[in-house]
């Protein structure tokens, strides 16, 4: 009897994800939890109708084994990028505080009549972040190599 593969078997390489659905979302979703950047590292180009953010995100995909190996658990740089978004809002968060540290808790989409939508990230601290798009088309891409995480613990959320 052969065993299938493991996501374990395969080679340690960058993420670099694409959704075009809401399923798909989740998973970048569920990877970009607790992901942590700055105000100043959030561009929305109109023009191109595309928005991303510069991420340092927890690598959740790596927990169990840091764990297991009984190493520190790591964080990397990563890219997300949301394309077709014609408006962008902020709420309980001032974009002009080019200083100002956001936590990522979740990304979700709302579909509208036409494949249109709005995708909602959902910031710590009751922040959001709204963008109309007319389809969902959101990457992620890890753009540096893994790094020790400086709280040294993995990411823990209190019960409300």
């Amino acid at each position: 009897m052969t065993e299938d593969a493991r996501f374990e078997d395969g080679a340690e390489r960058p993420l670099r994800l694409r959704a075009e659905t809401a399923e798909d979302l989740a998973v970048i979703s569920a990877l970009v939890q607790d992901a942590v950047g700055q105000t100043s590292e959030i561009a929305w180009m109109p023009r191109h109708r595309r928005f991303t953010l510069l991420l340092n995100r927890f690598r959740w995909e790596d927990s169990a084994r840091a764990r297991r190996q009984n190493r520190p658990f790591e964080r990397v740089r990563c890219l997300l990028t949301i394309e077709s978004a014609t408006r962008v809002r902020a709420m309980g968060v001032d974009p002009q505080d080019r200083d100002l540290v956001i936590s990522l808790l979740s990304l979700g989409f709302e579909p509208g009549p036409e494949g249109n939508g709005v995708l909602r990230a959902v910031l710590a601290g009751d922040g959001e972040i709204a963008l109309d798009v007319e389809c969902l088309e959101v990457t992620l891409t890890d753009v540096t190599r893994p790094h020790l995480a400086m709280a040294g613990a993995a990411p823990r959320h209190s019960p409300d």
